[in-house]
């Protein structure tokens, strides 16, 4: 029997990561598994088949991915010790030994029974794990142990940790609210630059468009860039008596017109429809320094959404290499593209 590789996505986005990984796995079985879930099954296919072409496809819908290599059903109200036990049981009689030490990931896929939360299990699992001689970690380690709690069971899963696309239990990445917090957007370009291991600019110069009210230009300043920040609207007062931000009040597309300014990164998170903001960004990529990068969240609608964002890529690929395409954890419905201008 094919093992099953279990893959992430948000909710509303399983349809369109369904239809996208089977147009590049077309010998593939694949089914919903949960709410936010598919289960992909096709002889002689790893892991790393799978995570590399979700990279190499760029299918932006998949956050996340582990190997399947059990299965323990929760009976009824059972306690969390009867869960952990269970848990453990089947981890040690797998017929690949364990590795000495993994990251320990525990999440849950839509509603679950339990009378327990995923949080309390994953203590309960890894002071189990522990005891067993066994080092486990929350992240940080080449290899993950997965448990994914889904209606009356849980799925187990070991990979290594390159294979899983993210570092963090179904790709949910969680950061705290920053002191001084502009807009709830900052955690979009924030996760980018904490989650990925893509070679970003670090200072330098940053072209912020339609910035207002400016969460996106208060990262950039954390992370060390000087920002041109253009938009006709105010930024937020606490930002205005920094010497590191020039605002110009001006729309996107008449500033880089008039613009002979080149740039080390160039943003846009504006709300318009994908063909437009792509066309803003080639626009902007004359601006881009040679090995500058520039990051764009396309704006979905669920209907040709997959269409859309093809089209998009596909442009892009005309001015810059484009390096990442993914929902986010902090994306609602978008997607965030990263992509490089060549040397």
């Amino acid at each position: 029997m094919a093992d099953r590789i279990i893959a992430s996505s948000a909710p509303e986005w399983r349809d369109a990561a369904r239809e996208m990984l089977a147009a590049s796995l077309p010998d593939a079985t694949i089914e919903p598994e949960g709410d936010d879930l598919l289960a992909i099954a096709a002889e002689g296919l790893s892991i790393a088949d799978v995570a590399e072409i979700v990279r190499g496809d760029r299918i932006p819908f998949v956050r996340h991915l582990f190997r399947e290599v059990g299965q323990v059903t929760l009976f009824g109200r059972q306690p969390v010790g009867g869960a952990v036990d269970a848990i453990v049981d089947t981890l040690l009689a797998l017929p690949v030994p364990l590795p000495p030490m993994a990251s320990l990931q525990v999440w849950a896929s839509g509603t679950v029974e339990t009378i327990f939360r995923p949080d309390e299990l994953r203590r309960e699992l890894e002071t189990s794990l522990s005891e067993t001689g066994f080092r486990i970690e929350r992240a940080g380690m080449p290899q993950v142990l997965s448990a994914c709690i889904v209606g009356d069971h849980v799925l187990l899963g070991l990979n290594g940790v390159a294979s899983a696309l993210s570092d963090w239990p179904g790709g949910r990445v969680r950061l705290a609210k920053p002191s001084g917090q502009v807009s709830r957007s900052e955690f979009k370009l924030e996760e980018i630059f904490r989650t990925t291991d893509l070679p970003l600019p670090h200072g330098g110069i940053a072209l912020d468009l339609g910035a207002s009210p400016g969460g996106w230009t208060r990262i950039l300043r954390g992370h060390g860039f000087e920002v041109v920040a253009v938009d006709p609207a105010d930024l937020d007062s606490r930002l205005r008596r920094d010497a590191g931000i020039r605002h110009v009040r001006s729309t996107a597309a008449p500033y880089l017109a008039e613009s002979r300014r080149a740039f080390d990164l160039i943003v846009n998170d504006m709300r318009m429809d994908p063909a437009m903001s792509v066309g803003l960004m080639v626009e902007a990529s004359r601006h881009l320094k040679p090995g500058g990068v520039m990051i764009v969240t396309l704006k979905l609608s669920r209907h040709g959404a997959v269409a859309a964002v093809r089209a998009a890529l596909a442009r892009l690929d005309t001015v810059v290499e484009v390096e990442l395409a993914r929902q986010l954890h902090h994306n609602r419905d978008e997607v965030t593209v990263v992509g490089r201008k060549p040397a």
